[in-house]
This record gives C-alpha cells, sequence and structure tokens, in this order.
C-alpha cells in the first residue's frame, strides 16, 4: 500500500504537470496528500519541516542563477546579438540544420560549465530565431535543447563539471574523467539517435505543411541591427560566460581557501561558508555577470532603450521557473521520506547483475523524485557500498559503476514534473502538451543508450 501511495502521488503530478495545471500547487498537495494516507499527524511537520525547508532551501542557492541567466538571455535577445549569430549559423550550415545548430550550442555551453538552467536562457533566443527563419516548427525546440544540454553532456562525455558527473567521484573515489571510451561511446549513441529522431520529426512536419508556427507566446524581437554586429562580439558573451565560469571554479577555492568565516563589526557571529559547496553556484554567478557587462558594454545603444521593460520580463520569468522547480524539489524530498519509497528502493537492491542493478536504480529513483542529481544521491548514499561489493565480485571498474551511475541519473529524471523540463517548456512559451513528446522520446533514448554501455561493456571490457 506504501508503495502504491508514492505511484499515486506521482502519477498525479505528472498527469497535473502535463495538463498545464500550476505545479507550485500540485506538487504540495501531491507530497501532502501522500503523507496523509501514510501517516495523518505526520502532515504538517513535514509541510513545514521538509517540504518547506527543500523547497526555500533551493531558491536560495538558485534564485540568482536563474535571476542572472534570465538577463543574460534577454540581454542577448534585445541587444540584437542573437539574431546575428543565427544569420551567421544559417549561412554556413544552413536553415535546415538549424536543429543541429541548437543541440551543439546547448552541448558546448553545458559541457562548458555553465548551468543546465542558465542553458536554457541562453539558448532559447537563438533557437527560436533560427527555427523562424528555417521554418521548424517551435514545438521542437524544446526537444533540441533537451538533446544538447540534459543529455551526454550532462553526464555521459568525460570530463564534464555537471554536478551528475561529480556526485559519483565521492562515493566511487573517481575522477569526473571515469570510464573515457565508454562516455564517449554513449555520447555518440545518444547524439546519432537524438539527431536521427529530431530530424525525423522536421520532416514529418514538413511534409504535412507545418511550419513555425503562428500564437506562440514569449516570442522575441527582430533586431533591426543585427546584421551590422560581427559575429565575433555576438559570440563574444558566451565564450566570456564559458571562460570565465571555468576560470572562477579554479580561483574561488584557491582565494577562499576550504571554509571561510566573515566577521564584520556589527556582527555578533561569524558567517561560516564550506566554499566546495558554493564554488559552481558563485563561478556560473560570477561568470553571468561578467557576461551581461559584455552585452551591454558592446550593445549599449540597443539594450539601453529597452532595459527596463527587458529586465522586468526576466525578472518574471526566472521568479516564476524557480518557484516551480523548488516546489518539485521538496515534492521529491517528501516522496524520499515515505516508508514505501524505502520499499521500491530495497526492491531494486535484488536485480542480480550489479551494473544493470545500479542503473534501474539510479534511473527509477530519479523519476520518482524528479530530479538527476537527487535521484543519484539517494541512490548512491545508501547503496554505493553494496553496488561496489557487487562489483568487485565480477571484478567490473568502479569507473565503470561510475560512468553508469552519471549516466542513468540523467534518463527517467526528466518525466513531465522535472524541474528543469518545466522551466524548459516556461521560457520557450510551450506546454507539455505541445512538446513534451520530443522531450520523452530524448528520455528513451537516453535511458536507453545506458543499457547498450553496459552491454557494450560486458562484450568488449572497454573502460
Amino acid at each position: 500500500m506504501s508503495s502504491i501511495i508514492i505511484l499515486g502521488a506521482l502519477i498525479f503530478l505528472m498527469v497535473a504537470a502535463y495538463r498545464g495545471m500550476s505545479v507550485i500547487l500540485c506538487a504540495p498537495a501531491a507530497a501532502l496528500l501522500a503523507v496523509l494516507l501514510t501517516e495523518p499527524s505526520a502532515v504538517l511537520p513535514l509541510f513545514t519541516g521538509l517540504f518547506m525547508e527543500k523547497m526555500a532551501g533551493f531558491v536560495k542557492l538558485y534564485l540568482p542563477v536563474f535571476l542572472l541567466g534570465a538577463v543574460f538571455g534577454k540581454l542577448i535577445e534585445i541587444s540584437g546579438f542573437s539574431q546575428a549569430i543565427v544569420a551567421s549559423v544559417i549561412r554556413v550550415v544552413g536553415a535546415q540544420r538549424a536543429i543541429l545548430s541548437i543541440v551543439i550550442v546547448s552541448a558546448l555551453l553545458t559541457y562548458g560549465g555553465v548551468s543546465l538552467f542558465v542553458v536554457v536562457f541562453a539558448v532559447y533566443p537563438f533557437a527560436a530565431e533560427m527555427f523562424r527563419q528555417g521554418n521548424i516548427p517551435k514545438r521542437l525546440i524544446p526537444g533540441a535543447v533537451a538533446l544538447g544540454a540534459f543529455s551526454f553532456t550532462m553526464d555521459a562525455f568525460p570530463g564534464s563539471p555537471q554536478i551528475q558527473n561529480i556526485i559519483p567521484t565521492t562515493f566511487f573515489h573517481t575522477t569526473t574523467w571515469a570510464a573515457p571510451w565508454l562516455g564517449v561511446t554513449g555520447s555518440a549513441l545518444i547524439m546519432a539517435m537524438g539527431m536521427g529522431y529530431l530530424e525525423w520529426q522536421r520532416r514529418s512536419a514538413f511534409a504535412a505543411g507545418e511550419t513555425y508556427g503562428t500564437g506562440h507566446t514569449n516570442e522575441l524581437e527582430v533586431s533591426l541591427t543585427a546584421s551590422s554586429i560581427p559575429p565575433i562580439v555576438a559570440l563574444l558573451p558566451l565564450l566570456i560566460v564559458g571562460g570565465a565560469n571555468f576560470a572562477f571554479t579554479w580561483l574561488i577555492p584557491k582565494f577562499y581557501g576550504p571554509t571561510n568565516e566573515t566577521l564584520l563589526g556589527g556582527m555578533t557571529t561569524p558567517v561560516v561558508t564550506q566554499i566546495e559547496k558554493v564554488t559552481a553556484i558563485w563561478a556560473v554567478e560570477g561568470a553571468l555577470m561578467l557576461g551581461i557587462l559584455t552585452i551591454v558594454a558592446f550593445g549599449y545603444r540597443a539594450v539601453a532603450a529597452k532595459f527596463t521593460a527587458a529586465a522586468k520580463s526576466a525578472v518574471d520569468g526566472a521568479l516564476m521557473a524557480s518557484i516551480n522547480t523548488a516546489a518539485v524539489y521538496g515534492f521529491g524530498a517528501v516522496m524520499a521520506a515515505l516508508p514505501g519509497f524505502v520499499m521500491i528502493r530495497n526492491a531494486l537492491k535484488l536485480i542480480p547483475n550489479p551494473l544493470v542493478n545500479e542503473a534501474i536504480t539510479v534511473t527509477t529513483l530519479a523519476g520518482i523524485t524528479g530530479s538527476a542529481s537527487g535521484g543519484l544521491g539517494i541512490a548512491l548514499g545508501s547503496m554505493a557500498e553494496q553496488f561496489l561489493a557487487a562489483a568487485h565480485a565480477a571484478g567490473i571498474s568502479p569507473e565503470v559503476l561510475h560512468r553508469v551511475a552519471s549516466m542513468a541519473s540523467g534518463g527517467m529524471d526528466t518525466l513531465p514534473h522535472n524541474g528543469a523540463v518545466i522551466t524548459l517548456l516556461a521560457v520557450t512559451g510551450l506546454t507539455h502538451r505541445q512538446s513534451y513528446r520530443d522531450i520523452f522520446a530524448i528520455t528513451c533514448i537516453k535511458t536507453l543508450t545506458v543499457f547498450l554501455v553496459i552491454a557494450i561493456h560486458g562484450i568488449t571490457g572497454i573502460v
């Protein structure tokens, strides 16, 4: 019964998100209903002490990233930089390859260390203009961004700086470069199958006479000065963000050390900060601020004329996206605390093959929590020693465990209630009904690839 309660809450939230209902309302309702059916007296304590704590903690950490990312994306739009880059890319690769261009741009940003949420804000202006000029249905934009940002560069390609590729290093004592050949092989499979699917959808839409469409929300304004902006100038903000993020990630720990204590004259106790926990966030925030200043410096005239309205629009969108994602994060925390979750986790331990066991466990928990990092952390936090023991008995390297766990976390996490999916659809002005089918297809491809990688390792032994 306890497992049915969790599955019921999950299905309710997925259906609500798919139908366009407010996740901010539905996530706590689903979580608290599950608690009510499990232990009525725990409803209020878990709402205040767990759901709201996790939700507020998420906003505390990531709201500045959402705000800066939204402003960065909006300034790229109104400055005319996005149109200049789109025009240059179309001249080079052709309008018919707009999908490939967006996938590559999303992948480069993600692999460069830019937050997945920030990539959504930064890439959308490019994607909307390229798809409009290429007359490709707008509904395919989320699928293209998901393939580039939410899949292989997030957790499969070796060396990725994303959190999904970092968490396993703590449990398996590996590095982010673990199992490089399996990572590259998996990335190539994901890219090939994902592009094959998206191109098939584009051709089908063209044959049916479907175009970019009209009446969309969150559309962009076409800048009349775009053609006069040199491509290198338009690309400079992205290069600044990527380079600064890399530099700050290295410099911040060097400057502050492992722990920082700040005590000013008006304070009675110092503020103690564990630098390792905030380095990635501070680095992204600093990089985005430099990116914003770069846009203002090189596109001041166009930006100044529209800045007030653009900033208000960006802030409104960032607030909604961050609260939506935080609500889902709180939902996952409550689900993980219920007895049914423990039963599901223990049942998954019965799968004999250690790699298949790990992959199914991680992707299942990621799906239930709606979070790749959340599902990965829960799975490895409770079962890493078991995975290691079983892998050692089977002669499997911890590096393979790392790569399989990392890739599996980015599988079924992108169910309809996933925060990144909700953010992606909100930013692009589309709904689950319009575009989730393509996101789910990419999700299925990503999940399937994990098991293909396991099979390849079993047959060839490559790491």
